[in-house]
């Protein structure tokens, strides 16, 4: 028996007086809420030290109604918040002596740039990358969030910046996108100087996809979900090279 059979299949033995589900019916009762979530994500999370289900003497994992909370904890705040695992770790690591993880407000409380701060060099996880939820806000909703004027959004769109979606609505990293525009606009940079931004970040996406395609191409069940964590961590390490050597670079300059 793989060990994908084993993990789908039903855990033998349930404990009296308690349930015990197997990471199978773990993924039933998550996937009405996060329909991306995989077996595989399941066990990269028990790996990164997230949740912690018990095993069976036959190699079962084994997860309590506590474990299936706290894998609901840790995806709302990776879709919906947009956390590094690192930074929901610590925080599940604070609660875990007392309330559970339901019940920490904390992470909720985090706003997009206090997370930036996790990292000891201020730079992404492969966390990070990880696509957001399914937020569709209107031209009107992301004007007022990212404290943007119509014409710049209109710079934006042009300039291959921000992108509304099929249905004509924007996600997330729209308002993510905005801020960052009006903040560079107050030290200078206009949008129009932005298009070398979107090009080398197209080259980018470009060479990580030719990267991870033979990966993604497997018949392994799994393949997808490992091919995009691949991507992820590679898309952390570009703009962490990146962004030392604008550091480098500005630094001679300097002479120093």
């Amino acid at each position: 028996m793989t060990s994908a059979e084993r993990d789908a299949g039903p855990v033998p033995g349930g404990p009296a007086g308690g349930s015990a589900l197997s990471i199978g019916a773990v993924l039933e009762a998550l996937r009405p809420d996060f329909p991306d979530v995989t077996i595989s994500k399941i066990r990269f999370l028990e790996s990164e030290g997230l949740v912690h289900p018990r095993r069976t003497a036959s190699g079962y994992r084994r997860f309590s109604a506590d474990d299936v909370s706290r894998l609901r904890f840790v995806l709302t705040a990776q879709r919906d918040r947009y956390l590094p695992l690192k930074v929901i770790k610590e925080q599940l690591d604070a609660t875990d002596g007392g309330s559970s993880p339901e019940g920490a407000p904390a992470v909720r409380r985090l706003d997009t740039t206090q997370h930036r701060g996790a990292r000891a060099d201020g730079l992404p996880n492969a966390a990070d990358f990880l696509a957001g939820g399914e937020t569709r806000m209107t031209r009107e909703q992301l004007l007022a969030d990212g404290g943007i004027t119509a014409a710049t959004l209109v710079e934006l769109e042009q300039h291959g910046l921000v992108r509304p979606g099929p249905a004509g609505f924007y996600d997330s990293d729209a308002v993510l996108v905005a801020h960052t525009v009006r903040q560079l606009a107050e030290l200078g940079l206009q949008p129009r100087h932005l298009r070398a931004f979107r090009a080398a970040a197209d080259r980018e996406v470009g060479l990580l996809s030719q990267l991870v395609a033979p990966l993604s191409r497997q018949r392994d069940p799994d393949a997808r979900q490992r091919a995009d964590e691949v991507a992820r961590e590679l898309a952390a390490l570009c703009v962490r090279l990146h962004a030392l050597l604008v550091k480098a670079g500005l630094r001679a300059g300097a002479g120093g």
